[in-house]
This record gives structure tokens, sequence and C-alpha cells, in this order.
């Protein structure tokens, strides 16, 4: 059997709990690191529904969050916990493929090449997650340490455990349970409940994905364009090369000034080195900033690196790409 065969997913609920999302591989178990301590205590204890539980405030546009998207009387990005359209600009932007195909991506702003880890549970000698148990995160928008790159640990319980019996990364850590980093990562941006992001590259479920984070309930999107791994402990990168209005130095200049345009529409010419069926797709862009004046004789990825550079991997964004070749 292929490893691809014997690879066992994890589940997690949507928002209204009524539809059950696969919510990524763990892996195989034999093939994971073993990063717990102490004994494993038994499985009972208060269980918690999740359709009563406190949600959690979520700010991407904070100070403490953003980095190229922070909240201003001017911009007018979403306050805290309000939904997120990111079917619309400044969220969705539209460039070019390595060919000069048509690309659509979402822009999740500045994420670091450190994942955070999420905490899937398993009962002892089970293969399949707990049912109903939602995942578990010790970070959001704003703490140090989050990243919308979450790498896969599997966490081993007692056959009596009841869902939902843990809430907490501590709860997991005071239960003395296995845990078991997998080489699995996934691209799962945290936002405010009812937040929409309606496009992906692949079939899959648009809506929200559940989890818990200190006792209280978070929403996540889910994008699984490519399968992705972690690489010598980071999140794997790819090149982008991008534009703006007026080129960084000058007044107002660089991510402030927006992307440059087609004149009359809003294609970039913004160049994925990759799209997510070649090898080497990681949604994790490295970007690489050319000078506006030669907008007009970028059409592909080839023509892209032999313009001049500004700034070269200026910093990392995650933008996964969500369609290729459609207008």
């Amino acid at each position: 059997m292929s490893e691809d065969e014997t690879r066992r997913r994890f589940l997690a609920k949507t928002g209204t709990l009524s539809m059950v999302l696969v919510a990524g591989c763990t892996g195989s178990r034999s093939n994971a690191t073993d990063v717990s301590n102490g004994e494993m205590a038994d499985g009972t204890g208060d269980v918690t529904d999740p359709a009563n539980a406190p949600r959690t405030r979520i700010d991407r546009f904070s100070e403490a969050a953003g980095t190229l998207m922070i909240r201003t009387e001017e911009n007018g990005l979403p306050g805290p916990n309000e939904p997120i359209d990111f079917d619309q600009k400044p969220f969705l932007t539209r460039g070019l493929g390595p060919d000069g195909e048509m690309v659509s991506y979402y822009n999740f702003d500045v994420q670091p090449t450190d994942p955070a880890p999420i905490y899937a549970l398993f009962r002892e000698g089970e293969d399949a997650p707990v049912e109903g148990q939602l995942n578990i995160i010790d970070e959001i928008p704003g703490d140090e340490g989050y990243n919308d790159f979450w790498h896969v640990h599997e966490v081993t319980v007692p056959a009596d455990y009841e869902a939902n019996t843990a809430t907490t990364v501590q709860d997991l850590r005071d239960g003395g349970y296995d845990i078991m980093a997998t080489e699995v990562l996934k691209n799962c941006p945290v936002v405010p409940d009812e937040s929409t992001a309606s496009l992906r590259h692949s079939e899959g479920d648009t809506g929200l994905v559940e989890g818990w984070y200190n006792d209280q309930v978070v929403s996540y999107f889910l994008f699984e364009e490519a399968p992705l791994a972690v690489t010598d402990g980071s999140v794997p990168v790819s090149p982008i090369y991008v534009t703006f209005n007026e080129n960084p130095g000058e007044d107002g200049g660089g991510p402030p000034s927006g992307f440059m345009t087609e004149g009359g529409n809003d294609q970039t010419h913004n160049v994925v080195a990759t799209v997510p069926d070649d090898g080497g797709y990681s949604p994790l862009w490295t970007i690489n900033i050319y000078d506006n004046a030669d907008f007009a004789s970028v059409t592909d990825l080839e023509s892209a690196t032999e313009v001049t550079l500004l700034e070269s991997d200026a910093t990392t964004v995650n933008c996964p790409v969500v369609s290729v070749g459609m207008e």
C-alpha cells in the first residue's frame, strides 16, 4: 500500500457543527516525532459543547497582527471580530503564472516561515480521529508565534476519552498525552466567524472550520490546492515578482501605493514562479519587487527574472493560488 493510501485524515467541524470537513492528513504515526512527556491521564473530565462555548475575538488587521494590512481610518479594513469578505480588493489579486497564464490568489499578509502547531486527537488503538473533537491551537493573529501555516501534531488520548474534554494545549500537557509531530503542514488562516473566501483551486469545502483556542472556539479557512510538508522545520517558499504604482523609496511608494495594474482593469503583472500543479509550489511567497518602469515588459516568469529588481526576498506572504488560466 502506498504512503498516500496509509495516511489518515483528521476531522474538524464546520461553523455549524453539522458538516464534517476533512481538515488534513496527519501522516503515518511511524514517521512522526515524539514531543510528549509525562504519564497519560485517563480520558474522563468535563466536556465542553462547542455550540455553547464563547468565541475568540479575532483581529487580523491590528498593529500586533498585521504587517502590510493594518487598519487605518483611510483604508477602512474590517474591525475586530467583523466578518471579512476576502473575495474583493485588497484581498484578491489577479496576476500571472510562470507561462503568462492568468492566476488569482488571496492575500493573507506577511507570515513567517516557522509554522505553528495544531493538535489533532486520536484514541489509543484507533486510526480515525476522535469524532466531534475540534482541533486545538495555542496562538491566534496578534499572538507571538502565530502563523496561518500549521504543523500537524497527533495526540493519543485514552480509549475512554470523550470528545472536547480537552479544549486547550495546556489540557493536553496536563493529561500527559503522547504528542507526535508529523511532517504535514496545513494553510488555515484564522479569521472572524462568518468570514468568506469562496474560491479554491481544487474542489473542496470553502466554509469555515472550527477549532479550540484556550477554551474558546475559533474559525479558520482551509486551503489545500497542493500538499505541503515541513522542510527542515520550516514552511517551504516559492518566489513571486511584484511591482507597485510607486516604487519603494519614493514618497508613498511600495505596498501603500497598491499594485500596478493594466489600464481599465485590475490585472497586475505580478508573476508567481509556481502554480499548484507544479513541483515546488508553496502559497508562502518570497517577495521580489521589480521596477515599475518594466511593468509592460513583464509577461511571464522568464521576463520577470530579466528586469531590474529593486528588492529581493523582501518578505514572505501567504497568498494561496485559487485559479489558474481563467479570466
